[in-house]
Formats: structure tokens, C-alpha cells, sequence
């Protein structure tokens, strides 16, 4: 894909997901695509990662993001983002907080052709649990 190409990609992919499009966003995934995040560790194929936004979207039903930067260097973007959300639902088994939160996420995406191949997600996972008062964290001095 050329470099205009890839921006048109992310921006349906973005309003995708302000959407909470889950079929669309999974769409993007190539067939046996991978995705690799601290919340869901290592999935492959479409169905299981269609499960990882539509998972989400149902604990997070305000979820939206701003993207920060992306970074094209051939068949790799890197996207930086800040997300938000309120915890709604139950997410990893806990029951709905009400409360909100807000962090910074990177990931790393390998296109074949116009499909992502994979994706490689990084964020706070720990600092998130900690805004949603799952776990408490004492301030260092």
C-alpha cells in the first residue's frame, strides 16, 4: 500500500472504531491475522479478533481514542494514541466500576497487502486497573 493509501486505511479504521464497529474493525484483520496486547496476550484468526473489540465495546461503551502520530515505514505503521472510556460493563471478570480512565497506547502494525497481518498493542494495562479501582497504587516518593 502507498503512503496515501495507508492514511485512507487508518482513517475508516478510525471512524470504525468511534463507531464501535466491530465487524468493520475485524474486517482490517487479515484471515489468519495476529494481534498481541497485555490484556488478551497472543490471538489468531478473525473470529478471535473480533472478540477482542467487541469484548471491549460491551465493558467500554464510550471508548474513543485520539490518535497522537502515526508513523509509516513501508508494510509497518506505528499509531499513538490516547484513549478514554468509562468501565460499564464487566471486563476481565469484574464487575462494572462506572469509573473511567484514561492512557496513552502504541501499537505496531504489519500489513500484507491491505490487510493487517499483525498488530502489536502496548499500554499501561496495570496503570488502566488502577483508574478503574481494581488496584491501588501507593505514590513513591
Amino acid at each position: 500500500m502507498t503512503n496515501d493509501e495507508i492514511l485512507e486505511f487508518f482513517t475508516k479504521r478510525y471512524e470504525a472504531w468511534q463507531r464501535h464497529d466491530s465487524d468493520a474493525l475485524a474486517a482490517n484483520h487479515a484471515e489468519n491475522g495476529e494481534l498481541e496486547s497485555p490484556l488478551r496476550g497472543k490471538v489468531k484468526g478473525h473470529d478471535a479478533i473480533h472478540y477482542t473489540y467487541s469484548d471491549f465495546f460491551v465493558s467500554f461503551p464510550d471508548a474513543k481514542y485520539v490518535t497522537q502520530d502515526l508513523l509509516i515505514n513501508g508494510n509497518k505503521v506505528a499509531q499513538f494514541m490516547t484513549m478514554t472510556g468509562t468501565q460499564k460493563g464487566s471486563f476481565c471478570g469484574l464487575p462494572p466500576s462506572g469509573k473511567c480512565f484514561q492512557m496513552n497506547n502504541a501499537s505496531l502494525f504489519t500489513f500484507e497487502g491491505n490487510k493487517i497481518a499483525h498488530e502489536f498493542r502496548i499500554y499501561d494495562f496495570t496503570g488502566m486497573l488502577v483508574q478503574l479501582g481494581v488496584l491501588k497504587a501507593k505514590v513513591g516518593v
